[in-house]
């Protein structure tokens, strides 16, 4: 019994390594994919002048629609995209879209989901004073939960991804009274622009103007992806 106490926590103690050996090897590369992109933003924003954003307030994930609901509102995002010349990349919906598609715009690449949810959770943890006042539980349970792989983020975790990488964050949304969606850094000047699609509260996408698209995979879809 002794022994495989002990295997079963080496294996485990192994495996936390790893995982921690992955995120940090995402953050190295992402620097650098970060620094390379960086350049091409604007694109899509130069689109979407004319429209008047809605200011942001953080807040948690209070409901999900139901699938008419949701499917109405994705019929009006897809006119939105084609009004303004847009494409979605779009991204698997495990739980993570919303990191997914911010890891997309930073690094073009979602794979570093893991890497944005740790610097956003960083974010969340070590400025309390910031977030609090927008969470209506425990805060140490809230950015455990919001550290989890998988845990869907929020309007908070947006607000402090703007604030961790010092990004305006805009969303083109499929809400019929609230077409885009600005979200800016609280303390510093933004340095560049992230844009993403946001459909009826359960799913976000990363927007590119339509020549700009790069060649995508099939995500693993959803219930309540189409």
């Amino acid at each position: 019994m002794m022994n495989g106490t002990q295997y079963s926590g080496e294996s485990s103690s192994s495996t936390s390594r790893n995982s921690q050996q992955d995120i940090e090897d995402d953050g190295m590369i992402a620097l650098v994919l970060s620094e390379e992109y960086a350049k091409s933003d604007g694109a899509v924003g130069r689109r979407l002048t004319n429209l008047a954003p809605v200011p942001h307030v953080p807040r948690i994930n209070s409901f999900i629609p139901n699938m008419s609901d949701a499917s109405m509102d994705h019929q009006r995002l897809l006119q939105r995209l084609n009004i303004y010349g847009l494409c979605e990349v779009k991204v698997s919906g495990d739980g993570n879209c919303q990191f997914r598609a911010l890891s997309d715009q930073l690094f073009r690449s979602s794979e570093h989901h893991k890497y944005v949810r740790k610097e956003i959770g960083k974010q969340i943890k070590d400025h309390r004073s910031l977030y609090e006042c927008y969470v209506p539980m425990k805060y140490k349970r809230y950015y455990k939960k919001m550290a989890k792989c998988g845990e869907w983020g929020d309007h908070v975790t947006l607000q402090a991804a703007a604030d961790k990488f010092a990004a305006k964050i805009c969303l083109l949304t499929s809400f019929r009274d609230t077409c885009f969606i600005e979200i800016m850094p609280l303390y510093q000047a933004p340095k560049r622009e992230l844009w993403l699609s946001f459909w009826s509260e359960v799913h976000y996408n990363s927007l590119y103007e339509i020549r700009d698209a790069p060649i995508q995979h099939k995500p693993r879809r959803k219930h309540w992806l189409f």
